[in-house]
């Protein structure tokens, strides 16, 4: 999700109390950690002071979430992330221009090249989020976001590093990209939003499919039969806080620390027992992203 929605994404509601921790360690593949803490944007001014993140980080371990992917979405919070990661041992950083800053022009030769330039970090694991939206971007920007798109493919497999899409009402185009482009090695649907067709067409191809809290809304019962047929190798969870909240306190800020919601409601849709599905999502993070 782009930055223009921060800020309303704070105003919400109240923060949502932690939940019963897990059984055993999962990971949180998608989080910005930078709109979770005050919508902040690189331009506007200072970014969240180093205690605040470090205590929104500790908060998610308490509950069995030590780990997280900080994801960028464009310059300045790429190399926020990039620099969370280097000085924080649970986190990893994902880079990228994403679609609907691309579709309004952001990805210029110096946007694309400093991306490429973050991708090389050592504690950079991934380009992303980057993709197509065809619901906030209008048709007018559909070839911007796709010159982006195929720009973020091959930086992504020149660094040796995985991909994570932003797919929204693009399934198919987002398929057509990717069989021209040649997929990295590891390619991530962040916040998987397909049917079990889709689902299908995807894990056919090797895609790992990663679930957010929408996984668990009352109105989602096309990605819990997405979720069901998805091999538990090819299986994340996410956030992408501070969005997509998961019930039952959809509509509230998210955070890293709701993520035991989710991995239960997966646990329940796909019938592995929790503490087994949350050794399995950590496993395929760390084949994902590497080791933290």
């Amino acid at each position: 999700m782009s930055r223009s929605a921060a800020s309303r994404a704070n105003r919400r509601g109240e923060k949502p109390p932690a939940p019963e921790p897990l059984p055993a360690p999962a990971v949180d593949s998608h989080t910005h950690l930078d709109i979770v803490l005050s919508g902040f944007r690189p331009e506007d001014g200072q970014p969240p002071a180093h205690e605040d993140v470090d205590a929104e980080i500790a908060e998610a371990a308490a509950v069995g979430v030590p780990r997280l992917v900080q994801v960028g979405v464009d310059v300045g919070s790429s190399r926020w992330s990039a620099e969370l990661a280097a000085r924080h041992p649970n986190v990893l950083a994902a880079v990228a221009l994403h679609p609907n800053e691309a579709g309004e022009g952001a990805a210029t030769d110096d946007a694309l090249a400093e991306i490429d330039r973050l991708a090389a970090l050592p504690r950079v694991r991934a380009v992303g989020e980057t993709g197509l939206d065809r619901y906030r971007t209008g048709p007018d920007g559909w070839a911007a976001q796709e010159a982006s798109f195929r720009a973020h493919i091959r930086i992504a497999k020149e660094r040796g590093v995985a991909l994570v899409i932003h797919d929204r009402d693009a399934h198919e185009e987002i398929l057509r990209v990717l069989e021209d482009e040649g997929a990295p090695e590891h390619t991530v649907f962040h916040c998987f939003s397909g049917n079990a067709s889709f689902a299908r067409a995807c894990v056919e191809r090797g895609f790992v499919l990663s679930f957010a809290g929408t996984l668990t809304f009352g109105n989602a019962g096309y990605l819990r039969e997405a979720a069901a047929l998805t091999p538990v190798e090819q299986l994340l969870v996410e956030t992408d806080s501070p969005f997509l909240t998961p019930m039952p306190f959809r509509g509230r800020p998210n955070a890293s620390r709701l993520v035991p919601h989710t991995v239960r409601a997966l646990a329940e849709v796909t019938g592995v027992e929790l503490e087994e599905l949350c050794a399995r999502l950590t496993a395929t993070a760390e084949r994902v992203f590497g080791s933290w």
